[in-house]
């Protein structure tokens, strides 16, 4: 199906419940599009030998992380990770924090799992998979360290800002998922979207603003060509840092 089709048919769904009160249909609204790409030989080649390895699988119940990792660290999910540059430095940076990578599209889970490959990474994982999908039903509550999302899609058009990622419910759950102590991470460059953002995350239950408003850059995050892009076409970078209670 092409891009424009499924876009037609999900905006059919988003019609059934203007106003996002929880309804089915509310909640059947993704986040993404799943937009066909091309797949380079390298990531084709990736993707086939190493998704058994470092891929979990979507399962209709709860995974153990100590299980997945072996071990009992800190464990940081990471939702939309696109070609996953910025994924596998902050792994690489992080020995002793597990990560889980969670994105649909499978060039950019090639690319991620070369990345894995080529560094020798021992603390990444990658789930395929719609992210709210898998942490309302793989994710114990109270599991979850941090929760980073650099630059989601902004859906910039009001008919589709429901299907944003950062506002309630969909913050409530990740808040939910969240351990005492942890942290929800979120960078864009659509200054309307940080605005936005800033307002869902303040009415979540549960988390609170490290910072007065806008958050520093932290150093620890590189800086993407995305991001390297967005400040070329001079716009401005906006991050969030919540912390949960």
């Amino acid at each position: 199906m092409g891009n424009e089709n499924l876009m037609k048919q999900q905006e059919n769904v988003e019609t059934s419940d203007e106003g996002g009160s929880g309804n089915p249909f509310y909640r059947a609204v993704k986040t993404y599009v799943l937009r066909q790409g091309r797949m380079t030989a390298a990531q084709q080649r990736d993707y086939e030998e190493l998704s058994p390895i470092w891929c979990i699988p979507f399962i209709n119940g709860k995974i153990n992380f100590i299980d997945v990792f072996g071990n009992t660290n800190p464990v940081v999910v990471e939702i939309g990770f696109g070609m996953g540059a910025a994924t596998a430095a902050i792994a690489q940076q992080n020995p002793d924090t597990n990560y889980i990578g969670i994105e649909v599209h499978t060039p950019g889970v090639g690319k991620l799992l070369g990345e894995i490959r080529a560094r020798d990474l021992k603390n990444l994982y990658i789930i395929q998979h719609d992210a709210l999908e898998v942490l309302e039903t793989m994710f114990v509550d109270g599991s979850v360290n941090g929760f980073h999302i650099f630059f989601p899609d902004p859906w910039q058009k009001k008919r589709h800002f429901k299907r944003r990622m950062i506002q309630r419910p969909r913050t409530d759950l990740m808040a939910k998922k969240l351990a005492s102590g942890g942290y929800l991470y979120f960078v864009t460059d659509w200054y309307p979207y940080a605005e936005f953002g800033l307002e869902q995350l303040a009415m979540t239950p549960g988390l609170h603003n490290k910072y007065e408003k806008f958050a520093p850059h932290q150093d620890w995050r590189p800086e993407t060509k995305f991001e390297r892009k967005g400040i070329d076409q001079e716009r401005v970078i906006s991050e969030l840092m919540f912390i949960k209670d």
